[in-house]
C-alpha cells in the first residue's frame, strides 16, 4: 500500500469560499449579518475531488491519502474566536464527509481554529471532536498563528501542553503546517513553510519537550525544511551547546518526501533514518506543472522516491509502515477493513 501522509484540500466548492469571504466582510462590518455554513452537496463534493486528487492518486499509483483543509486557507491569522472555531469546523466537516465518500482513499486530519496569541481551549475541543466524533487520525498544528511575525511562543513552551496532553491522550500525531503569510518579507510556499519547518525542528533541538511527552510524534513537512541540508550544523550546534544529539529526536520527530527534485530526496533519504520518513507529495498543492528539464511533475513524489535506490524493505517503510507506526489509528482503521 501507498500512503500519502500529506494532502490538502485544494479544489473545495466555491460555495465555501463564498461562506469564508461573507465570514470576513462580517468582521469588518458588524452591521453585516455572520453567514450560515454553505450547503454543499455529495455530488459537489465527488466532482471536487475526482478528476482533481482522486484522479491524480490513482494516476500515480497511490491508495490513500490523509487529506486536511487548505493549508493557505486556515487563516489563523483572523483575530476572532468565533470566525476561528466556526471556519474549523464547517472546513473539517468537509474533509469528514470526503472521508465518508471515499473511505479507501482519504483519511481525516483536521484544522485547528488557532489565532494569534489566543487560548487553545477551542483547539482542544475541535481536536477531541475530529478524533472522537469524525474519525480523524492526526492535525494539522500552526507554530506561528501570525502569519509570519512569529508571535507565539516556542512549540516546547507548556502555552501548548494543553493540546499535547490531548494528542497524548487521543494518540495522534500533528504535522506543523503554517498557514498563510502575512508578511510580505515572507514568501509563503517560498520561504515562510520552510522557516517554520526549519524552525519546529530546531526549537525540538534546543529544548526538552519529550521528557515530559515522550509518546507525542510530529511530521515535519517539506522534506523538514533546511534541516537534512544543514544536518551537520544541527549537529555540530548541539554538541556546543551542550544539548542531547539530535539523533535522540528520531522517537518523536519525522519528516516527509514533499522534495520536488531528485537530488533533494536523495539528500533526504541518505541523511535521515529510513524510519522518520514518511512518504508525501502535497499534491495539487504549492508547486504544480512539470520541470521541463525532466519533464516530471513537480510533485510526482513517488517518481523520485522510486530512484533512490532504497531496498524493498525501506521502500516498503517509507510508502507505508511509517505512516501506520506514526498515525496509530490510521492503521486501526486499515486494519479493520482488513487492509
Amino acid at each position: 500500500m501507498i500512503i500519502d501522509c500529506h494532502g490538502h484540500y485544494t479544489t473545495e466548492p466555491p460555495a465555501l469560499h463564498a461562506y469564508r469571504r461573507a465570514q470576513l466582510t462580517a468582521l469588518e462590518d458588524r452591521s453585516a449579518t455572520e453567514p450560515d455554513p454553505p450547503v454543499i452537496s455529495d455530488e459537489e463534493l465527488r466532482a471536487s475531488v475526482e478528476d482533481h486528487q482522486l484522479r491524480v492518486l490513482r494516476a500515480r499509483g497511490g491508495d490513500l491519502m490523509l487529506l486536511s483543509p487548505r493549508a493557505s486557507g486556515m487563516g489563523h491569522h483572523v483575530t476572532d474566536p468565533g470566525t476561528a472555531s466556526r471556519w474549523a469546523q464547517t472546513s473539517n466537516d468537509l474533509i469528514a464527509r470526503l472521508t465518508r465518500l471515499y473511505p479507501d482513499h482519504f483519511a481525516g486530519v483536521c484544522q485547528l481554529p488557532q489565532t494569534p496569541g489566543g487560548s487553545l481551549e477551542a483547539a482542544v475541543t475541535e481536536l477531541r471532536r475530529c478524533v472522537e466524533t469524525l474519525g480523524f487520525v492526526g492535525v494539522n498544528l500552526n507554530p506561528d498563528p501570525s502569519g509570519g511575525f512569529w508571535t507565539s511562543p516556542a512549540l516546547t513552551d507548556d502555552h501548548w501542553f494543553p493540546l499535547y496532553e490531548a494528542m497524548t491522550d487521543l494518540d495522534v500525531p500533528a504535522m506543523v503546517h503554517v498557514s498563510a503569510s502575512c508578511n510580505p518579507v515572507f514568501h509563503a510556499l517560498g520561504a515562510h513553510y520552510l522557516n517554520a519547518d526549519t524552525s519546529a525542528f530546531m526549537q525540538f533541538l534546543e529544548g526538552d519537550l519529550f521528557t515530559r511527552f515522550p509518546t507525542l510524534r510530529f511530521v515535519i513537512p517539506h522534506g523538514g525544511g533546511a534541516v537534512p541540508y544543514h544536518w551537520g550544523r544541527y549537529r555540530g550546534l548541539a554538541e556546543r551547546m551542550g544539548w542531547a544529539e539530535p539523533s535522540t529526536l528520531w522517537d518523536n520527530v519525522f519528516f516527509d518526501t514533499c522534495v520536488y527534485h531528485q537530488p533533494g530526496i536523495d539528500l533526504l533519504t541518505h541523511v535521515i533514518p529510513t524510519g522518520n520518513v514518511l512518504f508525501a507529495s502535497e499534491m495539487l498543492g504549492a508547486v504544480r506543472g512539470s520541470d521541463p528539464q525532466t519533464g516530471v511533475e513537480w510533485d510526482d513524489t513517488k517518481s523520485y522516491v522510486d530512484r533512490t535506490g532504497l531496498t524493498e524493505q525501506e521502500l516498503s517503510q517509507v510508502y507505508e509502515g511509517n505512516a501506520r507506526r506514526v498515525y496509530p489509528r490510521l492503521d486501526a482503521q486499515l486494519t479493520a477493513a482488513g487492509r
